[in-house]
Order: structure tokens, then C-alpha cells, then sequence
């Protein structure tokens, strides 16, 4: 096994793949070869993703996706199946945590909306995904939780629930669709991203981060990338229904706010 990664002919389906984590990503996967398929809510952002990886000599396609839709999923995946032949990656990573002022204060369609995004969608998408790479020559699919699933805090409640449920979703299609397509989970921690920057360049976040981040510091969206394509690529053919947390040590211990 060479210590390369090299995903030439893959086909990669990254959701939320048009800003922050998801663009880093799809830039990754792109520069290692593969066509990808941005999927997000604003078409125009997905075009302008599409674009710059075209100008730069790699293929992609656009696709207007709202991961709180049921049936946007199965247009989703359709539509990759009609444009590309079907895909080898898929990357979950369309995720929305919006804040309620308390737990009691927590509207019924806010909860919903949340499950819906967060945890409702990655389970079809890897259900039709899964199924269909299992029924040919297998893939890898790499789920976006977050380290707030193994430390929950009131304030994001509903969401730190829904990416333990992604969590757990990750470990059961991983054997649901052994031994041919590897299912795993990728945790960030905190990291600066157009929708976190608020908090987590902040003065007081950066001085949280100094006493519970062994790295002292949130991440950037490029730091994501080596674990998303480690998880999709060969190196990792042994590695499956696994967690890998990329958070700056925050596991360690300490709290602070997770992406």
C-alpha cells in the first residue's frame, strides 16, 4: 500500500459543500482526484464552488439540497445517479444548529427541524447511498458529527442528541453494509468557520480555548480535510464504523463549544 491518496474516478457527494467545513472538504476531495457533487441550500453557491474547482481542472456538479426535506434526498441522490453513474463517497455533512434561550423555551418545530437536519437526513442519505454502493463496487461514507454528541451541553441540547444519533447511525450501517462500503465518523471540535466566527474568535472563547484546548486554539476548515480523506481512501480499508474526533485535544478535557 502506497502512503498516497489518490481518489481518480471517484465520484464524492458532500453535502453543506459550499461554505465552511463542507467547502474545505470538497476542495480536498477534489484536488485528490475526484468528481464531486456540492449539495446545498443556495444553488449560486453551489455553482460558484463548481466553477472554481473547474478552473483548476477538477469535475464537479451543483445541486440545490435542504438536508430538512425528506424528499430532497431522494432527488439528491437521483440526480447524482443520472449525472455521474452513481457515487463511491459520500460525506454527511449539511448540519444547523440553531439555539433556543432555554430548554422549556424550545419550540416542537425548532426540535424537529433540528433532528430533521442533523441526524433524519444523514440516515436516508446513507440508506440509499449505502445500498446502492454495497450493490456494486463498494465506497466509503463519512459522517459530520461533532465532539458536542459525547459532551452535550443545555444550550444545544436537541443538537448535541442528534449527532450522538449520527453517531450511533455511523456504527449500524457500518454493518449494515459490510464488508463493502466502510461507514465512519468524523467529530470536529471548534473550528472558525463564516457560521462559528462569531463566538470563536471572540475574546472570551479565546481565553476559554487556552485553558481547555491543549492546542490553545479553534481549528481552520483545511484542518478538517486529512481525516476526511484518510477515512475515503485505501489507507483506511481496515477502519470502519470508527469516531475520530478533531477537536485540538478537547477530548482531553475541559469544555468549550463544540462546531
Amino acid at each position: 500500500m502506497t502512503l498516497s491518496i489518490d481518489l481518480t474516478g471517484k465520484v464524492a457527494v458532500v453535502t453543506g459543500g459550499s461554505r465552511g467545513l463542507g467547502l474545505a472538504i470538497s476542495e480536498g476531495l477534489a484536488r485528490a482526484g475526484a468528481t464531486v457533487a456540492i449539495a446545498s441550500r443556495k444553488l449560486d453557491a453551489c455553482n460558484a464552488v463548481v466553477q472554481e474547482l473547474a478552473a483548476n481542472g477538477a469535475r464537479a456538479s451543483a445541486h440545490a439540497f435542504d438536508a430538512g426535506h425528506w424528499s430532497d434526498c431522494d432527488r439528491l441522490f437521483n440526480e447524482v445517479n443520472e449525472r455521474w453513474g452513481g457515487a463511491q463517497i459520500l460525506v454527511n455533512n449539511a448540519g444547523k444548529s440553531p439555539l433556543a434561550p432555554s430548554s422549556v423555551e424550545t419550540t416542537e418545530a425548532l426540535f424537529d427541524k433540528i433532528i430533521a437536519i442533523n441526524l433524519r437526513a444523514v440516515f436516508r442519505l446513507c440508506a440509499l447511498f449505502g445500498a446502492h454502493m454495497y450493490e456494486r463496487d463498494g465506497g466509503a461514507i463519512v459522517n459530520i458529527s461533532s465532539t458536542g454528541s459525547l459532551r452535550p451541553d443545555p444550550t444545544f441540547a436537541p443538537y448535541a442528541a442528534a449527532k450522538a444519533g449520527v453517531n450511533t447511525l455511523t456504527e449500524t450501517f457500518a454493518q449494515e453494509f459490510a464488508p463493502k462500503v466502510r461507514v465512519n465518523t468524523v467529530m470536529p471540535g471548534p473550528f472558525h468557520t463564516d457560521a462559528t466566527q462569531a463566538w470563536s474568535r471572540s475574546e472570551g472563547f479565546t481565553r476559554q480555548a487556552s485553558r481547555v484546548l491543549p492546542l490553545g486554539r479553534a481549528g481552520d476548515p483545511p484542518e478538517i480535510v486529512g481525516a476526511v480523506l484518510y477515512l475515503v481512501s485505501e489507507l483506511a480499508s481496515f477502519t470502519t464504523g470508527a469516531c475520530l474526533a478533531v477537536d485540538g485535544g478537547h477530548r482531553i478535557g475541559g469544555r468549550a463549544r463544540s462546531a
